[in-house]
């Protein structure tokens, strides 16, 4: 009797094969039960027939509590109507780990209890569609650069010198040596690009900034290419080439997962290169415009007409279960649409209530000033692709970006904002190559130069153009699947606020 997965149950039509996995859900119809049975691949229906088992497993099996750990075996066969297109018509089980009052149940439940909880929210199916999705970013991200003559260099986690600016630093006590973890692997890629010409760190990062945010942790996992030999303009037809294949291969290897997520497909289809570009000081014009300020009245009106939408649907889910009569299944599914339904109307709520405010803050930007979240938010939901914003106010950005040769008060950067809202999800810049102008970024920051010393060096000895960008997974995860907030899309989040687990 072969032993497989849902995943594989398709080469198995017809034949006899064992699942191992756990009950993700059951009803019964008194002579029969229908156990949905995951195994960490997919989801699939085993039928259990009475007489078709022994009587006393038959009534375990009715009786068996939600993530108890079975397997069962049985006949496969091909059922569209079933979650997956198969079904199991079992003809054994055995119950390996019994489980009673799982926490985690079909009834609405609050961020603190699921991210408490978290070691057992990771089975629910959405936490677990996210999950595969972020497998397959960090899939694609390693293929892309491997694929593309980039050599892996792994950077430290302790760091002696800033890469993104003091304030935000993690200081650590290194056997009686103040020392930070890594805000990024950016400056030690630099010298292994000097080595390599083209090179690429990834790992875990950490940013001691204060924000409650949707869009920050504390811990993160970025990707950060470098490369020698390079300008602005192909580090912009890098970056849109590394999103686009992402996406390219979520959409090919996850289909599933994103329609169970509720993801835009449609909108991820049309990503593909070029993006949109505008400079800094175009998008302040945009910011500051008429057109942004009728966008954001039209949002208003959409943002209300949802919300009593979503209210008229949420009554009459109460009044059927009111009414009463209905199945289990009937229940169960409107408890799941409830939970959905009042996630987005607490989302909507949000967002009528800020809109507004981003609306205020947008008429009154100026030049000079960086980005924040809500001038990101803007300009990515009135763009249907990624936007590259170059050219940034050089007071507000990093010390080792390079200035512009024509034009003083801006460096050579750009963010890349995704699309429908969701900001940032990459920062890049040609690095500064002129040892002069290096070092005197480095005092005006108030800078020691010593600490700098060998990051100098490389201006010294054979100094050539050259620039890099990161990525952050999480914000890439949120946008492709359309989650709403970064901690779900880590499987255990660093909140400023909060540590669980």
């Amino acid at each position: 009797m072969a032993t497989t997965t849902v995943a594989q149950l398709k080469d198995h039509v017809d034949q006899h094969v064992t699942l191992q996995g756990w009950l993700y859900n059951s009803r019964s119809s008194g002579k029969l039960i229908f156990l949905i049975l995951r195994d960490g691949t997919g989801l699939c229906q085993c039928v259990i027939e009475k007489g078709g088992v022994p009587d006393d497993l038959f009534e375990q099996l009715g009786r068996l509590g939600q993530e108890s750990a079975v397997t069962v075996t049985g006949l496969c066969r091909s059922e569209a109507r079933s979650v997956g297109g198969y079904e199991l018509a079992v003809t054994d089980a055995r119950i390996v780990g019994p489980a009673t009052d799982y926490p985690i149940t079909p009834k609405e439940h609050g961020i603190d209890f699921l991210m408490k909880n978290r070691h057992l929210h990771l089975r629910s199916q959405r936490q677990w569609c996210i999950g595969k999705v972020r497998h397959t970013v960090i899939d694609a991200i390693r293929r892309f650069f491997n694929d593309n003559g980039f050599v892996l260099v792994d950077t430290p986690i302790f760091t002696t010198i800033a890469g993104e600016g003091e304030q935000t630093l993690f200081e650590v006590d290194y056997f009686g040596r103040k020392l930070h973890l890594t805000q990024t692997g950016q400056l030690y890629l630099e010298s292994a690009a000097m080595a390599y010409g083209k090179v690429y760190c990834f790992g875990p990062t950490f940013r001691a900034e204060k924000s409650k945010t949707r869009r920050h942790l504390t811990e993160f996992w970025m990707v950060e290419p470098e490369v020698a030999y390079t300008d602005l303009a192909g580090l912009l037809e890098l970056g849109e080439n590394f999103v686009s294949y992402i996406v390219e291969r979520v959409l090919a290897d996850n289909r599933p997962q994103l329609e169970e997520l509720g993801a835009d497909i449609a909108s991820l289809e049309k990503i593909r290169p070029p993006f949109y570009r505008l400079t800094y000081t175009e998008v302040v014009d945009i910011l500051t415009s008429d057109r942004a300020a009728k966008f954001m009245a039209d949002q208003q009106v959409q943002f209300e007409t949802r919300k009593a939408e979503i209210e008229q649907r949420i009554t009459e889910i109460e009044a059927q279960d009111k009414k009463g009569g209905l199945k289990k299944w009937q229940q169960e599914k409107n408890a799941r649409e409830l939970i959905e339904l009042r996630g987005e109307l607490a989302e909507v709520d949000v967002k009528i209530e800020n809109n507004p405010k981003h609306a205020q803050l947008a008429a009154d930007f100026r030049w000079g000033k960086d980005l924040g979240g809500s001038d990101e938010t803007i300009i990515s939901m009135m763009h249907d692709k990624p936007v590259f914003v170059t050219h940034y106010p050089r007071e507000a950005k990093a010390f080792y970006m390079r200035t512009d040769r024509t034009n003083d008060a801006v460096v050579e950067n750009f963010d890349l904002l995704a699309p429908a809202g969701f900001g940032e999800i990459i920062g890049g810049s040609v690095r500064e190559d002129d040892y002069g102008r290096l070092l005197g970024r480095v005092h005006d920051e108030g800078y020691a130069p010593e600490d700098y010393e060998w990051y100098l060096d490389l201006r010294k000895y054979g100094s050539v153009p050259h620039g890099g960008f990161g990525l952050g997974v999480e914000r890439t995860v949120a946008w492709i699947s359309g989650e709403k907030h970064i901690r779900q899309c880590i499987a255990f989040p660093r909140m400023m606020d909060k540590v669980y687990l």
